[in-house]
């Protein structure tokens, strides 16, 4: 994407040209941000304060919460400005960045969601040894593999995505600087890229995919052979927040990827996108918290707390 000719700068189209679609957008994006951050920087306080949150499955939701504020940060700020100041420019420099961020968190998180899944594996089908197989050097380990495989995986096409020419048009068709918008008004060769594109993106699914279905195989044979409907109701419980974050997000990119027709593909696909960067991040947080009876509690202590504190 490296510009060699006259073009320094790129233009972002959005998402409508109707001035009150963009104010409602603008609010509708501005709150779920707020809320997206604020849930998340909760559930990450509640995980470094509360001794009871102090186990590997908090731990990774510690860092997924994490991650959903990096996401969503990469791409929603510039977009709230674009909306507001009606600048639609953006430099070569800082569309290139964001590219690399947004693909590097969301990659990262998927990876995250699968070895989240492992760990309840761990915890529903072996958990006698639990402590033992996910001690706290062993999960660090496969924090650290989430980040270097997601910077593996998308370093060589965005690598050879650096020597593109933008020759004749410089506006992109969405609201963040996208791989395939952006491959569409380039006047270089982009075949071998968007082979690379598509095989990352296939290659980050499918394993993840993979490793989260066949964890949960083993999760349900495992609760379906406890002897009371107490004890599988208790297990499910403590899958269930997983599993609907896990629907949420395979299920929009398998959306995303099911192409509609011509005409509407690129409306739709922009339209999911915003789905995913602003409604998903901001229900993840509430998702874990509404249906995790430890992470109320630990909220409740925390109010308590501050109740009494503002009170002394």
């Amino acid at each position: 994407m490296r510009n060699q000719t006259a073009i320094t700068s790129f233009i972002l189209l959005g998402l409508t040209d109707d001035t009150r679609l963009q104010v409602l957008l603008f609010i509708f994006l501005f709150l779920s941000y707020i809320l997206s951050a604020s849930g998340n920087l909760t559930i990450i306080a509640l995980t470094l304060t509360d001794s009871q949150l102090k186990t590997p499955m908090y731990l990774f939701l510690q860092n997924f919460s994490f991650l959903e504020i990096l996401f969503t940060t990469a791409c929603v700020p510039r977009f709230l400005y674009s909306l507001s100041s009606g600048d639609k420019s953006i430099t070569y420099g800082a569309c290139v960045s964001q590219l690399l961020f947004i693909d590097l968190f969301a990659v990262t998180e998927f990876f995250l969601l699968a070895i989240m899944s492992y760990d309840r594996y761990v915890a529903i089908c072996k958990p006698l040894h639990y402590m033992t197989i996910m001690n706290s050097r062993v999960c660090k380990n496969f924090i650290l593999f989430c980040w270097v495989t997601a910077l593996v995986i998308i370093l060589p096409p965005i690598g050879l995505g650096l020597g593109l020419e933008f020759c004749d048009s410089n506006i992109i068709d969405h609201f963040c600087c996208d791989a395939t918008p952006m491959l569409k008004i380039s006047c270089s060769d982009t075949w071998l890229i968007e082979q690379m594109v598509i095989a990352c993106a296939v290659l980050t699914f499918i394993i993840t995919l993979i490793c989260v279905v066949l964890s949960y195989i083993y999760i349900i044979r495992t609760i379906l052979r406890f002897p009371s409907a107490q004890q599988r109701k208790k297990a499910f419980s403590t899958c269930s927040s997983h599993m609907i974050v896990v629907s949420i997000t395979y299920g929009s990119c398998i959306f995303i990827y099911v192409k509609p027709s011509t005409n509407d593909e690129v409306a739709t696909n922009k339209g999911i996108s915003l789905l995913i960067t602003s409604i998903s991040p901001m229900l993840n947080p509430f998702i874990y918290t509404l249906r995790n009876k430890q992470v109320k509690q630990a909220i409740n202590d925390l109010i308590k707390k501050v109740t009494f504190l503002s009170k002394v």
